[in-house]
């Protein structure tokens, strides 16, 4: 599955590609080289970020998931015990 982003997305990440170099490598690097260095990282290194996301939303679903239980729990056999409550009032 390939990461592709929006195109807007994808502007201002080629955007702030350019001015990282700007910046940090007094070096201008071009739009078409900065588009080229995003794809790059989309291809490369976006799928090792993404499964983490992935790993990460596994991890605490399964959290949830575990303790559904305590949230959900219905004691069984209560009427009597109301029943009788209500009897004593």
């Amino acid at each position: 599955m390939s990461i592709e982003l929006p195109r807007e997305a994808r502007q201002q990440a080629v955007a702030s590609l350019e001015r990282y170099f700007q910046v940090h490598h007094d070096e201008r690097i071009g739009n078409i080289a900065a588009a080229a260095l995003l794809g790059f990282f989309l291809e490369e290194v976006a799928p090792l970020v993404y499964n983490q996301a992935v790993a990460e939303v596994q991890e605490r679903l399964a959290l949830r998931v575990n303790e559904i239980d305590l949230e959900v729990h219905e004691e069984p056999f209560a009427y009597w015990r109301k029943y009788d409550r209500s009897q004593r009032s």
